[in-house]
């Protein structure tokens, strides 16, 4: 294991935090304005949210966050990267929100927050920069109070066995080491450059199911679907619902999974 690899991963999102923040992948000002942030997947699995206490793990600078406690939600918003928790503060200040911040690597979360809460949710990018789920669903459990819902939404594993483009397969669908790549732009602002080295792990199926059922949560749903809400992968284009498909593999690469889990009573 590499021993900085927080320290390394936290460099990097400090220095995506505020290029995201004015990029129009993340389009702020529209959010500020009302628009949602959240998706599908996580509105008709989660359902009316008003008055639960929900816990948003590896939240980024707290848009999702944000959305949830526009619709009613008590938020607490979780991130290793300081400069996007301060980012959510700010925004959460600018529209009178109420959601809760808090600077944390996962791992250390117990001893940085305590509580019980209604859901624990986690979306979109977040599962890939942890080396051990097990440490996870512990921590999922941890903070999940008994009845309580677990939510993920997350891109396939599938897709990160290609390379950007999606030709050829470069990594391996099992997390047998850490893939390290040299990460020249983020996904939201291809012009801006970062220059920053990037430590992530593929977690198969096997790896996620398994990691929660040693918690004893129970699996109630699972959905695989062959597109991505975003428009973060090369070589995409828009299909029928307005989402994003790899050109030429239209229906048959899978994108992105969700699941949702209960903490038994």
């Amino acid at each position: 294991m590499i021993e900085n690899y927080i320290e390394i991963n936290k460099e990097l999102w400090n220095k995506k935090t505020p290029i995201h923040v004015k990029s129009e992948f993340y389009d702020v000002e529209s959010f500020k304005k009302g628009k949602t942030s959240l998706n599908p997947a996580e509105l008709e699995s989660l359902g009316d949210v008003n008055g639960k206490s929900l816990l948003h793990l590896q939240c980024h600078f707290g848009m999702d966050s944000l959305s949830w406690s526009r619709l009613g939600a008590k938020v607490t918003g979780v991130d290793l990267s300081d400069k996007a928790i301060e980012q959510a503060c700010m925004l959460n200040d600018e529209l009178g929100l109420d959601a809760n911040f808090i600077c944390s690597n996962v791992y250390d979360l117990k001893n940085n927050l305590e509580g019980k809460f209604d859901i624990v949710f986690t979306s979109y990018g977040t599962i890939g920069w942890l080396p051990d789920l097990e440490k996870w669903a512990d921590i999922v459990s941890h903070f999940l109070k008994p009845g309580g819902t677990f939510f993920i939404a997350e891109f396939h594993p599938v897709r990160w066995m290609y390379d950007d483009d999606c030709v050829n397969i470069d990594y391996s669908y099992f997390n047998i080491k850490p893939i390290v790549e040299k990460v020249s732009h983020s996904y939201a602002d291809k012009e801006r450059f970062i220059n920053h080295l990037s430590y992530g792990w593929n977690h198969p199926f096997s790896e996620v199911f398994s990691s929660l059922m040693k918690q004893n949560l129970q699996i109630t749903e699972f959905k695989e679907y062959p597109y991505s809400y975003y428009k973060c992968f090369n070589n995409t284009i828009k299909n029928e619902l307005g989402y994003w498909e790899i050109k030429g593999l239209e229906g048959k690469m899978p994108l992105m999974y969700s699941i949702k889990a209960v903490k038994p009573e």
